[in-house]
């Protein structure tokens, strides 16, 4: 679906002046405006929805960032930043008269401390590879989206990213000490600090998730964390998906934090098997992911007691990672459980939606009812450990309606996620895709706290506008929606 909010002719003009005023700040080979350079922009991971910008700007200093933003601010230029583009809620999409900021080229790791345990990086850093450079002192950084062989760390701070070891670990947020960002008005702040503690409102947790909205990242400093001695992976099979979702709070009530835990239902493990050849159960109706790591102690008698409880609530097979190169390919399944929907349907879409652990089984069941509802398959894989859904809407859009189908299957699987005592997002953000949810979830009052945090950041609402945060007047137009069946369009979004 494309969106525009400006005639073709107006745009045009437009571009050709904005386009002047940022040579005067900015190298040309920093600046793209003619469509064919700036369609590789169009989307982010959710290519359901595209949008030409007007320009790409690509700094390579936090100078030129400045000048960008001195520049938009004084046009009245919408900007949207962007990271690598892996997003999936549509949170980097462009809008026709703005200006996409790429932090690609600001990728450069300033400084890794081993007896600090911290590495201070750029926002275009990716972020497998600050585990790659930081394996010479023993250390890795934590959070591993799914993406992370691509995505950068300035988009994992925009978006909060978990990934497979979050349960143990935590999110980007957990594993954050340091944010320098730049405020629309340039100024240059720095959020949290080095120590394990800063003084002042903790503003560090408020920007980590803003999804561009508050200001731009031009550097981060993170922790980093021993490398364990060595991990194992159980994969536990059960014949029914209840029962591995019972067995997801038995683990939990036993007092065991695995290192991973993760969860695939008999869809998706045969999406995955042909394409990655992990070994996994296919016959089973789901299979569990847990990892244990540590010193080789304590992961024997961790493996021992998760295998006791997994047996406990029903397992009908346990199979345990002999090796390093296997306990990497039990992963590498579940990490390639997206491009694996390809294999199999023309399209998929990706939800994320997160629940408690103990309303696991409930949410499945509901989703496969669902699956009748919508005529559509529906593959479910998921952060068991903190209840993030991640369901992958199978559909063909060659078919008439079956996006719609989709989109409508999607909001309705968030919308039980709220009602079971979840939320709408646990790691993709909300972008556009959710932004009719976030009126499902958020009281008029919630939505106007948040508002109020954006206008403290950005008064003139140029910072990424049209994301996040919906209306009261949408809220009230999709509430109407919902009582007539009907959904409410992206098309058109209400600008801050």
């Amino acid at each position: 679906m494309n969106i525009a909010t400006s005639a073709p002719a107006d745009i045009a003009a437009r571009r050709a002046q904005v386009a002047a005023a940022l040579q005067q700040a900015l190298p040309a080979r920093a600046i793209l405006s003619e469509p064919e350079d700036t369609r590789p922009y169009e989307c982010d991971g959710l290519a359901a929805y595209r949008q030409l910008p007007m320009i790409v700007v690509l700094p390579d200093s936090e100078e030129q960032v400045i000048a960008v933003l001195r520049v938009c601010r004084e046009m009245n230029v919408p900007i949207v930043p962007r990271g690598a583009g892996t997003g999936l809620s549509g949170g980097a999409m462009p809008i026709a008269d703005g200006v996409v900021l790429s932090t690609a080229r600001l990728n450069r790791i300033v400084r890794m401390d081993a007896y600090s345990r911290t590495a201070v990086v750029q926002p275009g850093v990716r972020n497998l590879a600050i585990s790659e450079a930081a394996a010479q002192h023993g250390l890795y950084y934590a959070p591993d989206p799914s993406s992370q062989i691509a995505c950068t760390i300035g988009g994992n701070v925009a978006e909060n990213s978990g990934g497979v070891h979050c349960l143990k670990y935590g999110l980007t947020v957990h594993n954050v000490l340091r944010v320098r960002m730049v405020t629309l008005d340039g100024d240059v702040v720095e959020l949290g600090g080095e120590s394990l503690d800063a003084p002042g409102l903790d503003l560090l947790s408020v920007f980590i998730g803003s999804e561009g909205m508050l200001g731009i990242v031009t550097e981060v400093t993170v922790k980093l964390v021993p490398k364990p001695a060595t991990a194992r992976v159980i994969m536990a099979s059960f014949n029914e998906v209840t029962a591995g979702c019972h067995a997801v709070a038995a683990l939990i009530a036993a007092g065991i934090i695995p290192a991973g835990l993760e969860m695939m239902d008999q869809t998706s493990s045969r999406m995955v098997e042909p394409f990655v050849k992990a070994g996994y159960d296919t016959e089973a109706a789901a299979i569990l992911l847990c990892e244990a790591d540590g010193t080789v102690e304590e992961v024997e008698e961790e493996i021992a007691r998760m295998s006791a409880v997994l047996n406990t609530a029903g397992a009908s097979a346990i199979a345990v990672s002999q090796s390093e190169a296997e306990r990497l390919k039990f992963w590498s399944g579940r990490k390639n459980a997206f491009p694996a929907a390809g294999r199999i349907s023309p399209d998929y879409y990706c939800m994320d939606g997160t629940i408690p652990r103990k309303r696991l089984g409930q949410v499945l069941e509901g989703i496969a009812q669902m699956e009748t509802k919508y005529g559509l398959r529906c593959a479910n894989v998921f952060h068991a450990g903190d209840g993030n859904l991640h369901p992958l809407i199978l559909f063909n859009a060659n078919i008439p309606d079956e996006f719609e189908r989709a989109e409508a299957f999607g909001a309705e699987i968030l919308a039980l996620c709220v009602e079971v005592g979840g939320t709408i997002t646990g790691e993709h953000g909300v972008g556009i895709e959710k932004i009719n949810s976030m009126c499902a979830q958020f009281a008029p009052a919630e939505l106007d706290a948040f508002f109020s945090v954006k206008r403290a950041f950005d008064p003139a609402g140029l910072l990424n506008p049209d994301k996040a945060i919906p209306t009261l007047n949408r809220c009230a137009e999709f509430g109407k929606m919902r009582v007539s069946g009907g959904m409410l369009p992206f098309s058109h979004l209400p600008r801050f």
